[in-house]
């Protein structure tokens, strides 16, 4: 693969695309950028505000802090933080601006404001409507598909923007995705091409790690892992993970770099990956090829899977950084295959009931099987072809793995959102 190929400028592009910088968990942040964008449209403050969400949002909005609001949680706060003091401009970072005095300002505002959920089904996966109101004027903003894909704006009732289409999202084209494809770029890859956005994870994702084993977050599983387990390398990969998830999923205000849509997914791709490079000593350029490996890998898994699914996301991230891994201590190809197969025969299965403190726990059990995949190829054990869901050859599991979550699972997220509903 050179560097002129179509086929690398869309991994390229395809990077771009996923590793963005969002502060807290992604879909309530997609409700205030929405409201954010909404108040913009109506010019003024509302005095209500209707949001309605398919059910996927709201399993992953209801329990999750929202940042910078002072230990506000759920779609109401978030919507509140939005229309109060969100910045549009910085999407999903659209929090980030909020000082300390703001947040009486919000709790205010949800005290008095009239705010209604609405639970909608439309077909997609992802589908969220701000609408606020004054008066007799009115704003209504849409989101569908990915957290800032906006595709409707009203003011007073009538459309100034309407880009909805049944068609996919323009994109790149993730069907150019595979097992050697990936292998191919990460070998020949100019780093110049990615090395300003894998810096940024780096820094991002290794900085709220660190303040999760720090600080006093939701459940503190990476606190609890160390003293458990100790601190060899193993044990400090899922740690790290798991202490980054404590603190984005309680309402640390420090920013990550997402993948798949997800920040949770992330940091569990990339800090293990971190973790194991710093262990190892290996060479930045080493480290920077490792996670292009990870990042894509998890890419991969998870666009078989779709945005929201009752499929864990961190089990794909998992395997991902269970490649990284692999290919820090000098693995190649057949290293790095091996290694995601097991670890995807491990753990999947694990179901998403919602973005909230237990995630940190789900992702230290997904890094654990990366890591027990790898070594479960030095030790020349695998799991086969024809032993559930693992098929013959790695890209056929991962399209398995992909049926898995996004139509096996229906029917478990419908339940899952049935509960969190009631």
């Amino acid at each position: 693969m050179k560097r002129e190929d179509n086929i690398y400028q869309i991994y390229v592009q395809i990077l771009k695309e996923e590793l963005v910088t969002a502060m807290g968990c992604t879909e309530p942040i997609a409700i205030s950028y929405a409201a954010a964008r909404a108040r913009a449209v109506l010019g003024e403050l509302p005095e209500k505000i209707i949001v309605k969400a398919s059910g996927s949002i709201i399993k992953n909005v209801k329990s999750v802090v929202v940042p910078n609001t002072g230990g506000l949680r759920g779609i109401e706060a978030a919507a509140a933080a939005g229309v109060v003091c969100g910045n549009e401009n910085r999407k999903l970072e659209v929090l980030s601006e909020i000082e300390s005095e703001d947040i009486e300002r919000i709790k205010g505002y949800l005290g008095q404001a009239d705010i209604k959920v609405e639970y909608q089904e439309t077909g997609r996966t992802f589908d969220l409507s701000v609408c606020v109101y004054k008066e007799h004027s009115q704003a209504c903003v849409r989101i569908t598909d990915y957290h800032t894909n906006i595709v409707q704006i009203e003011k007073n009732w009538e459309f100034i923007r309407d880009d909805l289409k049944d068609e996919k999202i323009e994109k790149a084209n993730r069907d150019v995705l595979s097992m050697e494809n990936i292998w191919e770029f990460v070998r020949c890859a100019d780093i110049e091409d990615v090395k300003e956005t894998l810096d940024k994870q780096i820094e991002c994702n290794m900085k709220i790690a660190r303040e999760g084993i720090r600080g006093n977050y939701g459940a503190n599983i990476g606190s609890i892992l160390l003293k458990m387990e100790g601190d060899s390398v193993q044990v400090r990969a899922k740690a790290m993970a798991a202490a980054g998830s404590d603190a984005r999923m309680n309402g640390c205000g420090l920013p990550v770099v997402i993948n798949s849509g997800s920040g949770n997914q992330g940091i569990t791709c990339s800090v293990p990956v971190l973790v194991y490079g710093e262990s190892l000593n290996c060479d930045i350029k080493k480290i920077y090829r490792a996670l292009l490996l990870s990042n894509l890998t998890a890419i991969y898994i998870k666009a078989g899977i779709g945005t929201l699914s009752a499929y864990c996301g961190a089990v794909s991230a998992g395997a991902a950084a269970g490649a990284g891994i692999a290919y820090l201590h000098g693995g190649g190809y057949e290293e790095i295959k091996h290694t995601i197969v097991n670890a995807l025969a491990i753990v999947s299965g694990i179901v998403c009931d919602g973005a909230k403190a237990s995630c940190a726990a789900k992702i230290a059990s997904s890094v654990e099987a990366g890591i027990v995949g790898y070594y479960m190829y030095l030790n020349e054990q695998e799991f086969c072809a024809g032993e559930g869901i693992v098929a013959e050859g790695i890209d056929r599991t991962i399209e398995n793995i992909g049926i898995l979550g996004k139509e096996g699972m229906k029917e478990t997220n419908k339940k899952i959102i049935e509960m969190m509903i009631k």
